[in-house]
């Protein structure tokens, strides 16, 4: 899954750790999926995702990252 996960967290100044953390994901799931090599993620975890950096699933995932 292409996705600017790991633009978005270091624009705000964030840690996988960080991240991690805030939305409850593992840092090894965030790892993976800034990596592409995750293929799937479920929709609670990209809803987590996004809500811990403020922004929309849409703009992370699928569309283009505006602060």
């Amino acid at each position: 899954m292409k996705n600017k996960l790991r633009y978005v967290r270091e624009e705000i100044g964030m840690t996988q750790e960080e991240l991690s953390k805030k939305s409850g994901i593992s840092r090894t799931t965030i790892s993976a999926l800034e990596n592409n090599e995750k293929k799937a993620a479920s929709s609670k975890t990209l809803l987590a995702l996004a809500s811990a950096l403020n922004t929309s699933v849409t703009c992370i995932f699928f569309g283009s990252y505006v602060q």
